[in-house]
């Protein structure tokens, strides 16, 4: 396998273990030495070491004719979503979100052109499309996406848009770029976006801008219903000013925490 960046301070054999980590996913939980080898285009004996060092570490578990991951890889994505203290903040707002509106909502980030779940608080409801925490979707055709592309300055956004998606989503909307501009700004308008079963049939969701104490946007939240269940006018109506005033309250607590002295900081002589 040839190297995949030539800088020199790249250490592939990291790049290659995270390959085999990704190589996992919901449809696969449990693969054999065989299969891990092909989806990573490794060399068996390749992917057997870092297999078997991914198992003494307890990210990899082996048996019952394979290897599948153990829940310690939930580390290396919680660490992240620890460290930037929006979870503690938003939980209540959320949980209060949704015991007023009875539907999920979640709070997503942009990486490259996808979004990705940092947060979650759900409703037993069936949808075409499983969610989780570090769930991945193309950012155009959600309403977390949308919010987030808009909030980028014009060279951000070229730069999101220049990255491929990784979340192996075929969206039903995949507008042209002028498209997606006119979307951009009216969601800029707006302050707030909708999105009606642009990602998948039966999912309709609107969302809104969470804020730091400058203004920037640095996440996203939504209210998720089905569109069998629930009309784009009630979830204009009824859901979205609960919505907006949950976001407000969470970007003012985040503003204020980040504003807090460091209890890290040297105390003053």
């Amino acid at each position: 396998m040839p190297r995949r960046d030539e800088n020199p301070n790249f250490i592939e054999a990291i790049a290659r273990g995270f390959d085999v980590i990704k190589a996992f996913d919901p449809h696969r939980p449990v693969m054999t030495l065989s299969e891990v080898a092909a989806s990573t285009d490794l060399a068996r004996p390749t992917a057997r070491r870092i297999l078997l060092t991914l198992e003494s570490l307890g990210y990899v578990r082996s048996g019952n004719g394979g290897f599948a991951l153990t829940p310690r890889v939930l580390e290396l994505g919680l660490t992240y979503v620890q460290a930037l203290g929006l979870w503690d903040i938003a939980r209540p707002h959320m949980e209060r979100l949704v015991a007023r509106t009875g539907e999920s909502t979640s709070i997503a980030q942009l990486d490259g052109s996808d979004i990705v779940y940092v947060s979650r608080v759900a409703v037993p409801k069936l949808i075409t499309l499983a969610v989780g925490i570090g769930t991945r979707f193309p950012a155009a055709p959600t309403s977390l996406g949308k919010v987030l592309l808009a909030g980028l300055v014009p060279e951000d956004l070229d730069r999101a848009l220049a990255e491929p998606s990784r979340a192996g989503v075929r969206s039903r909307w995949e507008p042209q770029r002028e498209e997606l501009e006119a979307a951009l700004r009216d969601v800029r308008a707006k302050g707030w976006a909708l999105t009606d079963e642009q990602l998948a049939p039966g999912i309709r969701s609107v969302a809104a801008p969470l804020r730091d104490g400058d203004g920037r946007v640095v996440a996203a939240m939504n209210v998720t219903v089905h569109a069998a269940e629930t009309s784009v006018e009630t979830l204009v109506e009824q859901h979205l000013p609960v919505l907006l005033h949950a976001a407000g309250e969470i970007s003012a607590d985040f503003a204020l925490r980040a504003a807090l002295p460091s209890s890290s900081a040297p105390a003053a002589s």
